[in-house]
Order: C-alpha cells, then sequence, then structure tokens
C-alpha cells in the first residue's frame, strides 16, 4: 500500500483513535497522523465517547478491553447515535468473548494485535474508500449529478463492500480460531474444500457450491466462546467436556443468524454435526429432516476427522477411511452422498503435515499445561502413553532409558519431603542437561524416562555427577530397552516387561 495515495483519499476525513496502553497510543497516534489530518486521541471508551459527542468523526478506531468503558460499550453508544458510523476494532486474539458483541455491532474490520502496519494501511484503505463512496451518494441526492443506473452500480459497490467487511471480521475469528487451537489449523478450509468438491459432483450449481464453502469456512465459528480448557485439551474429552463443546453449534448459529447476508448457512451449520439415523446433535434430526447440503458437510467433516492425526489416535489411511464411510452409510451418514464421496475422495492428496503437536513457543506451553509434572516441570506419565502409541507408527524413537533412584522412601523418611522433592527436581535438570533434545519423563515418583535413537551408553561425567548428587543416602540404575524389538507401543506394555510379575 503506498502511503502517498492513501494520504490522498484521506483528505479531508476525521478519525478518533481511542486505546489505553500509552506506548501503542502515542505510536499509533503518529502513524495515523502522517496518513489523516484531524486525528482525535483518546485514552479510555468514556473519553472517547465525550470526544465523539462533541465532534462526529468519520472513522473511529478503539481498543476493546480499557478501564471506565470498555470499546463494545463506547461503541454501542457511538452506534447508537449513528447507525452508519465506521468502527474498527483493534485487539490481541485472546480477547475472544468479545467478537460476538463486535458482530453485532457490524464494525468495519478488526486489526489484531500486535499491530501490523500493512493490515492497517490495507483496512484504512478499504475504509476510506468506502467512506468516500458514501459521500459520493450523498452528493448525488445533493445535486442529481448522477443517473439512476450510477446511483444503483455505486450501491452495489458499497454492499459488496459491507458484505467484504463481514467476512474479513469473520475470517479474522476462524484464525483466531485456529491459532488458539493447533489441531483445528486448517480444518475449516478443508472441510469447506471437500464440501464443495462433493456438491459439484452431484450435480449442485455454482451458488450452491460457493454456499456450502463459505459454510464450511464457518462451521467451527461458534467454537470462539468454547473454554481454552476444553478446545486446547490434547486428549479425549469426557462427557462433561464433550457436551460443552457441542454447544458450538448453538453459538455458532446464534453468531450468524444476527448477520443477512449468512442466512443461506444457518441451516447447514446448525445440522452439521447431525446423523442420518437420528443420534447426532443438537437436535436428533434424522434423514430427509437434515438439510441436504448439510448431509455433504457431514461426510467432508467426518472424513477430515478420520484423515487428521490426533494426540490421541493415528490418522486412519485413505482407504480405511473410505471403508468407514461405507460401514457408516445409513447410519451416520445419507446414502445419497456417500456414493459421491467414494468416487470423489478415492485419489485425494491427504497432507500428512497436519498434527496436533506444538509447532511454537506459545503453543508449547499450551500443550505443557496438560502434560506437564507439577514437581519437575518435565512430562507427566498420561504424556508418556502418548508419546509411546505415537511412536509405535513412525518409530521416531529407538530406546527407552529407565534411570530409577533406590532407597528413596527411606530417604524421604529420614530427610524429609521437601529435600526429596528438590533431588526429584535437580535429577530432573541433569538429565535434561545431558539429553537436551530427548522427551524426559517422570513416572512412579522416582523413575524417569528418556526417549532415545541409540543404545543407552553411560558418560563418565554423568555418573560422577549423579553420584555426587545423590550422596550416600542413593543409589540409581539404568535399564535401557529396544521399544521395536519389543513392541513398546503402551504404558501397560512398559509396564509388563518392567514388572513382569506384576504384568500378568
Amino acid at each position: 500500500m503506498n502511503l502517498n495515495d492513501l494520504k490522498k483519499c484521506a483528505q479531508g476525513i476525521s478519525l478518533l483513535y481511542v486505546e489505553d496502553e500509552p506506548q501503542l497510543r502515542e505510536s499509533v497516534a503518529l502513524y495515523l497522523r502522517k496518513i489523516f489530518e484531524e486525528v482525535r486521541v483518546a485514552s479510555n471508551g468514556q473519553e472517547g465517547l465525550a470526544y465523539y459527542q462533541e465532534k462526529r468523526a468519520d472513522i473511529v478506531i478503539s481498543d476493546i478491553a480499557m478501564p471506565l468503558m470498555n470499546g463494545i460499550e463506547m461503541l454501542k453508544a457511538i452506534k447508537a447515535l449513528h447507525p452508519e458510523q465506521r468502527c474498527i476494532i483493534t485487539s490481541a486474539y485472546t480477547e475472544s468473548h468479545f467478537f460476538m458483541d463486535a458482530i453485532k455491532l457490524n464494525v468495519s474490520a478488526y486489526i489484531i494485535k500486535p499491530i501490523d502496519y500493512a493490515q492497517m494501511n490495507e483496512v484504512l484503505y478499504t475504509t476510506v474508500h468506502a467512506i468516500f463512496q458514501e459521500k459520493e451518494l450523498s452528493l448525488y441526492h445533493h445535486h442529481l449529478e448522477e443517473t439512476i443506473s450510477a446511483k444503483v452500480a455505486a450501491y452495489k459497490r458499497l454492499e459488496s463492500a459491507r458484505v467484504e467487511d463481514y467476512e474479513k471480521v469473520l475470517l479474522a475469528l476462524v484464525k483466531m480460531i485456529e491459532q488458539r487451537d493447533s489441531y483445528t489449523a486448517g480444518h475449516s478450509q478443508r472441510v469447506a474444500t471437500y464440501s464443495s468438491m462433493l456438491a459439484k459432483a452431484m450435480g449442485y450449481d455454482d451458488v450452491t457450491c460457493q454456499t456450502l464453502y463459505q459454510a464450511g469456512i464457518l462451521h467451527d465459528i461458534g467454537k470462539v466462546a468454547t473454554p481454552d480448557a476444553i478446545l486446547l485439551k490434547p486428549e479425549r474429552l469426557n462427557a462433561v467436556e464433550y457436551n460443552l463443546i457441542k454447544e458450538h453449534v448453538n453459538v455458532g448459529v446464534s453468531i450468524l443468524q444476527d448477520v443477512p447476508m449468512f442466512t443461506s448457512l444457518i441451516s447447514i451449520i446448525a445440522n452439521h454435526h447431525e446423523r442420518f439415523d437420528g443420534t447426532g446433535y443438537p437436535n436428533g434430526l434424522q434423514g430427509e429432516a437434515i438439510d441436504p447440503l448439510a448431509h455433504i458437510m457431514i461426510v467432508a467433516d467426518a472424513f477430515d476427522a478420520m484423515t487428521t492425526s490426533r494426540i490421541y489416535r493415528h490418522k486412519k489411511s485413505l482407504d480405511d477411511a473410505l471403508k468407514e464411510l461405507r460401514d457408516l452409510m445409513g447410519q451416520q451418514f445419507s446414502p445419497k452422498v456417500v456414493p459421491y464421496a467414494l468416487k470423489v475422495f478415492k485419489d485425494i492428496s491427504i497432507d500428512t503435515q497436519t498434527s496436533q503437536l506444538p509447532t511454537s513457543a506459545l503453543e508449547e506451553e499450551r500443550f505443557v499445561y496438560f502434560y506437564r509434572d507439577n514437581l519437575t516441570d518435565i512430562y507427566n506419565q498420561k504424556y508418556l502413553s502418548i508419546m509411546l502409541l505415537k511412536n509405535s507408527f513412525q518409530y521416531e524413537y529407538a530406546y527407552i532409558y529407565i534411570f530409577s533412584l533406590h532407597n528413596f522412601t527411606a530417604y524421604n523418611h529420614y530427610m524429609g519431603w521437601d529435600k526429596g522433592d528438590a533431588l526429584l527436581r535437580s535429577v530432573a535438570t541433569l538429565l535434561a542437561s545431558f539429553y537436551p533434545k530427548s522427551p524426559l519423563f517422570r513416572i512412579h515418583a522416582n523413575d524417569f524416562i528418556v526417549l532415545e535413537t541409540t543404545p543407552f551408553e553411560e558418560a563418565p561425567q554423568f555418573k560422577v555427577q549423579m553420584d555426587t548428587l545423590l550422596g550416600i543416602h542413593l543409589n540409581y540404575s539404568v535399564r535401557c530397552f529396544d521399544i521395536k524389538l519389543l513392541r513398546i507401543d503402551s504404558m501397560q506394555t512398559l509396564e509388563t516387561i518392567i514388572n513382569p510379575t506384576q504384568g500378568h
């Protein structure tokens, strides 16, 4: 975006910027004043509303979470004064509970923090251009200089811009969900693509295929209101958690039903977790009572779930996924859709890189929240079970080292629990220093496990440091097992190998 061009378009347009964080407010205000001739700045919603009541601005840019009056409250008051007011929201993705209110306010755009000025330029250009069109339309009404056809064309352009604004906001929300949940990343796009492919194969026209594609992109929009503790849980949900996450269907309908342009998507999204035999949710609809396009999405959604790995289970092969579609035809899936799915999906290329494992420092922190040993900060036994299962498909790790501390119960008795806990933390730190790239786990209180690619060879310096750490009261032993040879794919298998008597 050329700033000079943007500045020319922004001539005569006023702007109100509201932000409570001083350093960010100062830097963004300085940037905006390079573009707009009139920029007023407020430090909270109450001050911003007062400025607006004193003099209306063409554009209002506001943060959400602020003292005295938050951005949503301020924008509601502004919209009550001028319903067509152009409003832009800036906020971090963690403030997702405000998104539904923002959508209902018909905001023009959503800028994610930390602010990307290239994105801001694009949003500003779109908004300024729309205001310019509105002013041209107003000029026409006053001076009758344009023909009726030009007026209609301008209105259509304006309406198209509004539609684009809605889509950008909702797609931003989809992106927020995907940033919160590493597994969901790409799922909505794949479901949309699979759904439109099926619809086309079944003879639906291009408009209907596009409608189904849009529904696929937005089908999980209701997860924006799902608590992180459930959405991010990288293992099977219990019954209570499953009932809570099922609410995402009703929440998604609630979000979209207030937006006229998405009326055609409501029924598809409302029905995308129903089943042909009536055992689905949220309404237990059966057979023809389910929207015909939803029947297509039900197959597409399930197919993507089958062919995408989760932490607690490996993905199905393409052949196995197609077999499951056949086996569940007439139960979960419509007999009218499955035959087309078997033809469309048989040659499809499945993304083998999709994984629920963390790919960034932020995802790593979210991930270990569920699998961290509270005492030592290394992984716990629950995650070892998952890693053994995952490893059985690829054998990334060939060996298990088990470091066992002996006489630890007596040590706790004589030295005290606090010193025992401190010792365990020190052992974990020592192991991490010698095996920095290997997964490290604590099990059975005083046993430590390392997954490795090579057989165990004890380094002399490790033994010296370990003996020094344990002192005269404790000793340790190390056992090494070949994972592939012994077919160690679960904690149960490992326990049987470690303690054969207990295993039987």
